[in-house]
């Protein structure tokens, strides 16, 4: 369903930590084996949907035979009172999967409106805003896969994913020129080299440095590194990036952003489950 997530082991563990031992006490004392439940899923607030696969999952997995309308794509942007999703089935079971199909949907649809927000920001400029590792254990694939509904483009998954050479490694090496030529020695590439000084530029594309991760540079910086790098690598700012200061980040002419609160601080979008 989402490349790189194994679904099925997820929406298990997710209702097996919900249910518990006993499951539904509530709705088993209270609604009959065979009733029947018609509900629809709608948005408070605006936002841009996101993680209405992984809902169907879930109410799939409590009721096989459930049927299920999306009304909505995907990385579409809906207004407020929205609906998404209309179900019906069996009500002990619909119930059960609330929850979880709930969680998912606001936390994936939250992170897909603030990225959508940043990508509004920056657009016209030629920047590519991109999301980045600072993601929560367990949730990177589906917290990626919300980014890019948000019209983001994803950055390196894993450790495995791509090179990236940061100030702790520099540290160690002893400098950007031996750690990017340690790099390219070892035949990696695509070598991503972070800097946070001027100074660090001219030496890095010495070595052989791929790309350059600008790193908590003020706009004036960003500019004299831009035009520093004149065009010989893409140039990435990092660090602290705002939705107030995105757009004159962008403007100096950097190829990325990345951004790290589009998955850490996005808000869970206000998503609903009504009787109909």
């Amino acid at each position: 369903m989402i490349d790189g997530f194994d679904t099925a082991t997820f929406v298990a563990a997710t209702l097996a930590e919900d249910l518990g031992q006993g499951g539904d006490i509530t709705s088993a004392a209270v609604i009959p084996a065979e009733a029947r439940l018609t509900a629809v899923m709608d948005s408070r607030d605006a936002v841009v949907v996101a993680g209405l696969p992984l809902a169907e999952a879930f109410f799939r997995a409590l009721d096989p035979a459930c049927t299920i309308e999306t009304l909505v794509a995907e990385g579409q942007a809906v207004p407020a009172g929205a609906d998404l999703m209309r179900i019906a089935g069996n009500a002990r079971a619909l119930l059960m999967a609330e929850r979880s199909a709930l969680n998912t949907v606001q936390h994936l649809t939250g992170i897909a409106t603030l990225t959508r927000r940043y990508v509004e920001a920056i657009a016209g400029t030629g920047a590519v805003l991109l999301d980045t590792r600072k993601t929560l254990p367990g949730l990177r694939a589906l917290e990626k896969y919300a980014t890019r509904m948000g019209g983001a483009t994803n950055h390196r998954l894993r450790l495995d994913d791509g090179v990236m050479i940061k100030d702790n490694h520099i540290a160690v090496a002893g400098g950007v020129e031996p750690a990017v030529r340690a790099a390219k020695a070892a035949g990696l590439t695509g070598v991503v080299v972070e800097v946070d000084r001027i100074d660090q530029i001219e030496p890095a594309l010495a070595a052989g440095a791929d790309r350059l991760l600008l790193d908590n540079m003020d706009v004036p910086t960003l500019k004299a590194a831009v035009a520093l790098v004149a065009g010989r690598v893409p140039t990435e700012a990092s660090g602290g990036v705002r939705l107030e200061t995105i757009r004159a980040i962008a403007e100096t002419g950097v190829t990325y952003i990345s951004v790290g609160r589009i998955t850490q601080s996005a808000p869970a979008a206000d998503v609903g489950l009504d009787y109909a």
